[in-house]
């Protein structure tokens, strides 16, 4: 098997309990975005567009759906022989079957994986960030400072400096502090949590970290602090352009309204990188003779008798005659019926809004309505 330059290995086994009821029945990167995509198709098409061809997705909470999506790979182009996408669920091993304790230890775990390729680096994703992102150039980078690590960084407000794993460096771009979540921070470049290993240092790393009984077994908390400790050639990479971690319900509610409102720098899709997905294939929308509709993203597959205003309806999605529905996004395959009024709200992929609800308001936080139906 050829020697692979660089694999990606994408950590998709979060619970994702602060997304609340999205992923109360389906993992976090297979989470419905913006109509037809789901989470995970961000980081697959990047890989795709960046020429990486092995990609290994971890899973761990929830993945039917996950697995089920992904399949072959072959709506990303990842069905390939000598490589290709690959889930990788925990698995027994001599000393039994366990869970991942921590970011770093579900990479530990599937080193075998990784040794098959033999990279000569590692680029590891987390599977709930949109983006739109060039591996190669933040890889080329790693290379020519011939560093041991590479951490893609983007400038954050200073405001919010303390929400993030920060890195302060000289002006080489070397790595020369690293602080989680800060009181009082001292540089506004936040991790993204996109990191380029040389696969010898992580290696060697990972299994030094295995055996530390103190360690929680974490990239941020634990594997780069120790390696900058150790004083390992630990570079950042400076990302210009958009860039959200969706984890909580806020941050996933409001990066869906900035696909509509032409927020600076949301070039997420754009024709010389495109956004892959396995999304099922629907007909034209449907409108009917009242419908109306203003500064919203209809997909396919959507039969609209009522009022749309500022929102995005997935695929499949049904809104009734008489209904208001503003400032919202109606998952695939959702159905509001008649005389509702839906407000800065989301209604869960597959579920049946009665006819005559009242959905969230102008005041209050975005609320999740619903348990997800999903199929397969």
């Amino acid at each position: 098997m050829k020697k692979k330059k660089c694999i990606a290995m994408l950590l998709a086994g979060g619970q994702g309990s602060r997304l609340g009821r999205l992923t109360s029945s389906i993992a976090k990167p297979a989470v419905s975005f913006g109509g037809k995509y789901r989470i995970i198709d961000f980081g697959l098409s990047n890989c795709v567009n960046s020429g990486i061809d092995t990609v290994g997705i971890l899973v761990q909470y929830k993945p039917l759906i996950l697995n089920r999506y992904v399949g072959t790979g072959e709506s990303w182009d990842l069905a390939v022989a000598d490589g290709g996408v690959h889930i990788l669920p925990p698995y027994a091993r001599e000393t039994g079957g366990e869970w991942y304790e921590g970011t770093a230890d579900a990479i530990y775990h599937n080193i075998d994986f990784i040794d098959i390729y033999d990279p000569e680096n590692v680029l590891i994703l987390s599977g709930d960030h949109i983006y739109k992102m060039d591996y190669n150039l933040m890889l080329q980078e790693h290379l020519d400072k011939e560093s041991d690590l590479t951490v893609s960084v983007i400038e954050v407000p200073w405001e919010e400096a303390s929400r993030f794993g920060i890195m302060s460096t000289d002006d080489q771009d070397r790595i020369t502090k690293f602080s989680e979540k800060p009181a009082e921070p001292d540089s506004n470049l936040a991790s993204m949590g996109i990191y380029i290993f040389s696969w010898k240092a992580l290696r060697k790393a990972l299994l030094e970290d295995h055996e530390d009984k103190a360690s929680s077994h974490d990239f941020g908390k634990d594997i780069i602090p120790k390696m900058l400790a150790e004083g390992k050639k630990l570079s950042v990479y400076r990302f210009k352009g958009y860039w959200r971690d969706v984890g909580t319900v806020q941050s996933y509610y409001d990066s869906q309204m900035d696909l509509m409102d032409d927020v600076e720098n949301i070039n997420v899709f754009t024709k010389d990188m495109k956004v892959f997905s396995n999304s099922n294939m629907y007909p034209p929308q449907f409108l009917g003779p009242d419908a109306n509709i203003s500064n919203s993203l209809i997909c396919n597959g959507c039969t609209v008798y009522g009022t749309v205003k500022h929102s995005i309806l997935g695929s499949g999605a049904v809104v009734g005659a008489g209904t208001v529905v503003e400032d919202s996004i109606v998952l695939p395959n959702a159905i509001v019926g008649r005389n509702c009024r839906i407000t800065k709200a989301i209604i869960n992929e597959g579920v049946v809004v009665e006819d005559n609800e009242v959905v969230g308001s102008e005041d209050g936080e975005v609320i999740v309505y619903g348990q997800a139906k999903l199929s397969i």
